[in-house]
């Protein structure tokens, strides 16, 4: 026999060998998920109960932390330092599990919830309220799953920790504050994060998705979430009274033209190949009907995916304010002011193609070809990004989670009468089967990517 055909032979025989190894490992894997199952679903339900707002996850900070050191992880807590807001206290989480020499690899969850009152009528329903930071009183839920990925993060935490002989390198287990204000993953990175703990070689997160089925997960290789930008744009004028307008200069005259304005920004100034929105949140001016005031309040979002088209849309913004002031006769004086918020900022998410096809293997070999799907990006945005660095440094990825009802699913699209989703009232994921493929994926995931 040639040397060519014994390689051939010695490598089919290896592959014939793998298969069986494979399917014990994912026979095991299923077993350990099965045991746990009824305490993650205790785990859930408590965190779904007592939600916490961004800034604010102190207990929620101290469970997870707890939960961390008493599966074996070397913690810190505490991490996080949010600048220009020395009252914020940082809630961050690092649990560390060294295991020989090999990659590390970061898992992620987040730990706020929502100013959102609850309304699902779940027997584990939220009847939290409590003060925002500007002091008032709201109701707050885990609208957006994060009980679902804190849940998730804690079972992958401990399958790991028991699943040792199998894996080797060094396990960095971060909880992450504040997402929903979009500034927790910089907080955790400005207080040392890739200098106080080893760098990562790998970041790896998930989020439960309205669009997917329970028991599927998805993936979407390079940008995945568009970067947001808050804008606050103060538009002047002279008041005055309303039965005598011609003595006054109305900014809510100028905001109602610079509202319709800046519609052309996307349509007219943007390629159609560079997704872009700009939508007005918020619009406050006057006090009562016969008073025409001094000026008007917006606030804006920008989602972009290239930083040059961000960039491009600021400057249209100032642009178009300027010139309908101008217009309307406002004095250089009353000039209009456009900002662009620093700290509600977060740039686009982009999940490493060749991490994230490699990965999505390992889903189709741990959960089956037919529970895995390539998702399209949204322009939704979150901070998750920032753990890549600037100019893509490191590797990451964060995957979608099914978490619905897949009959429901079917009908609602049957239908087109929408099903609840993320930061909706009624959001309600389907736990048992979202936890079990959520713990499943995430710690197959993990196997792969440190395998001995």
């Amino acid at each position: 026999m040639s040397s060519r055909a014994t390689s051939l032979c010695f490598a089919i025989v290896c592959l014939l060998l793998a298969v069986p190894t494979a399917r014990s490992q994912q026979g095991q894997l299923d077993g350990l998920v099965d045991r746990e199952m009824p305490s993650l679903l205790s785990t859930y339900k408590s965190l779904h109960a007592a939600p916490e707002l961004s800034h604010h996850e102190e207990k929620t900070s101290a469970f997870v932390a707890g939960q961390l050191r008493s599966l074996g992880y070397t913690v810190t807590d505490h991490i996080g330092k949010y600048a220009g807001h020395p009252e914020w206290v940082g809630y961050g989480v690092v649990g560390v599990l060294k295991n020989g020499a090999g990659p590390t690899v970061y898992v992620r969850t987040e730990l706020d919830a929502l100013p959102v009152e609850e309304i699902t009528g779940l027997p584990y329903a939220s009847k939290v309220r409590t003060k925002d930071d500007s002091g008032r009183e709201v109701g707050v839920m885990h609208a957006c799953g994060h009980d679902i990925h804190m849940t998730s993060f804690l079972g992958t935490a401990k399958l790991l920790a028991e699943l040792k002989d199998q894996w080797q390198g060094t396990l960095v287990v971060l909880a992450q504050p504040a997402e929903e204000a979009i500034s927790g993953a910089k907080s955790m990175l400005d207080d040392g994060l890739y200098t106080r703990f080893p760098r990562p070689d790998y970041v790896l997160a998930l989020h439960d998705s309205p669009g997917l089925e329970a028991g599927k997960v998805g993936y979407t290789p390079g940008y995945a979430m568009a970067n947001s930008t808050a804008v606050d744009v103060i538009l002047r004028g002279i008041g005055g009274h309303g039965s005598a307008p011609q003595a006054a200069k109305d900014p809510i005259v100028e905001a109602a033209q610079f509202i319709l304005a800046i519609q052309t920004i996307v349509s007219r100034e943007n390629s159609p190949f560079d997704p872009a929105v700009v939508t007005v949140g918020s619009i406050h001016g006057g006090t009562r009907y016969n008073i025409i005031p001094d000026e008007v309040r917006l606030q804006l979002t920008i989602r972009t995916y290239k930083e040059e088209v961000r960039q491009h849309i600021l400057a249209s913004l100032q642009r178009i304010a300027q010139g309908i002031a101008t217009a309307d006769g406002i004095p250089a004086s009353l000039a209009p002011s456009v900002i662009a918020s620093d700290s509600e900022y977060t740039p686009a998410m982009y999940n490493d193609p060749p991490l994230t096809l490699r990965l999505a293997e390992v889903f189709k070999r741990a959960l089956g070809a037919d529970n895995v799907a390539e998702m399209p990006a949204v322009m939704a945005s979150e901070d998750f990004g920032r753990f890549g660095l600037e100019n893509r440094q490191i590797p990451i990825c964060q995957f979608s989670l099914g978490a619905v009802d897949g009959a429901k699913l079917v009908e609602s699209r049957r239908t087109g009468v929408p099903l609840p989703g993320l930061h909706s009232n009624l959001w309600a994921p389907v736990p048992e089967p979202t936890l079990r493929t959520g713990v499943k994926s995430m710690t197959s995931a993990v196997l792969d990517l440190m395998k001995k």
